[in-house]
């Protein structure tokens, strides 16, 4: 029973855990409404040229230039609202969790847990923030490639719910679940390496006391948005490229249309082989370059969101 007091007593308050999935998704969203367009430009770097080594897009600039030309200003902010689902269910699900786990794995004194533990902790929410999230990212993938294709073509989805009724009836509940596992697959690695990398990133950022120049607390660094911007620019980086190749996949899946009765693809390894075979082994890094203008702000905006509405969450209501 003492132990317990001790315990309570020592433990830092934190918010409820409503609060905590609340303010990632508001985190993830507020993020999106700013690099939506680089999001779109990815999309369709990675479809480029699919099948063969003839690319549609030579650079991200001309693909930005491109879509501008064909699809005017507002054609860079196609599928936002999917974007905007998409984080309110994925990455309200996956922070919320990570959050959660991150606490409850901390030790009394507020000391965090080991990298391994935060890879472990990171897989395990963006799995199933993905698995939820999955029929978001399908609409997403489609709205933002249409404009690539011929008018006869396109699917025209007015909007993200427009585009989950039309799935659902045209072609039945489990299409919305397509590329579910390589979209987890990617989400694991993904939040391995972003959520774990940008935790370590910070932590040694704070404990850079042996830096030339420290600051009055015997560190390079303190708590707030300079830290967090570089953290997070360390975390975009190492995630976009151990992700890129899953990306690739998903991206391919989701976007695939039935050929003859059959589908393009029967799996992530035919998607990987055919890729490497047809348009070479360092186009699964296709786009890295507005992938990673897409991970890196998106990373960083989406934790300094966080940070600064935990901080004023502390302040106001646990404080006070």
């Amino acid at each position: 029973m003492a132990a317990a007091a001790d315990t309570a007593k020592t433990r830092p308050k934190t918010s409820p855990k409503s609060i905590k999935f609340l303010f990632g998704g508001l985190a993830g969203m507020g993020a999106t409404v700013f690099v939506q367009p680089l999001d779109l430009v990815k999309n369709r770097m990675q479809l480029s040229g699919q099948g063969s080594k003839a690319r549609e897009y030579k650079t991200s600039f001309h693909a930005v230039a491109s879509i501008l030309r064909n699809e005017g200003i507002g054609g860079i902010y196609t599928g936002l609202s999917a974007g905007l689902l998409r984080q309110a269910t994925y990455t309200t699900t996956r922070l919320g969790i990570y959050t959660v786990l991150f606490e409850r794995m901390s030790k009394a004194d507020g000391t965090p847990p080991n990298f391994f533990m935060k890879a472990l902790i990171g897989m395990t929410a963006g799995a199933t923030g993905a698995f939820i999230g999955t029929p978001a990212e399908v609409a997403l993938i489609r709205m933002t490639a249409d404009g690539r294709l011929p008018p006869d073509q396109r699917r025209g989805y007015t909007n993200v719910f427009n585009a989950l009724i039309r799935i659902t009836r045209e072609e039945g509940v489990t299409t919305l679940w397509r590329g579910c596992i390589p979209t987890m697959a990617r989400a694991v690695v993904v939040n391995a390496a972003q959520l774990a990398s940008y935790s370590q990133s910070k932590q040694a950022l704070l404990d850079s006391d042996n830096l030339a120049i420290p600051d009055a607390d015997g560190g390079y660094f303190r708590d707030d948005i300079l830290c967090h911007f570089c953290a997070s620019m360390i975390s975009g980086l190492v995630t976009t490229a151990a992700s890129m190749p899953v990306d690739i996949v998903k991206t391919r899946i989701q976007n695939m249309r039935m050929i003859d009765g059959k589908p393009e693809y029967r799996n992530g390894l035919d998607v990987l082989v055919k890729v490497i075979r047809k348009e070479g082994f360092f186009s699964l890094w296709k786009g890295f370059t507005p992938y990673y203008a897409r991970l890196g702000p998106h990373t960083v905006l989406t934790f300094v969101f966080l940070e600064q509405m935990n901080r004023f969450y502390k302040i106001y209501f646990l404080d006070s």
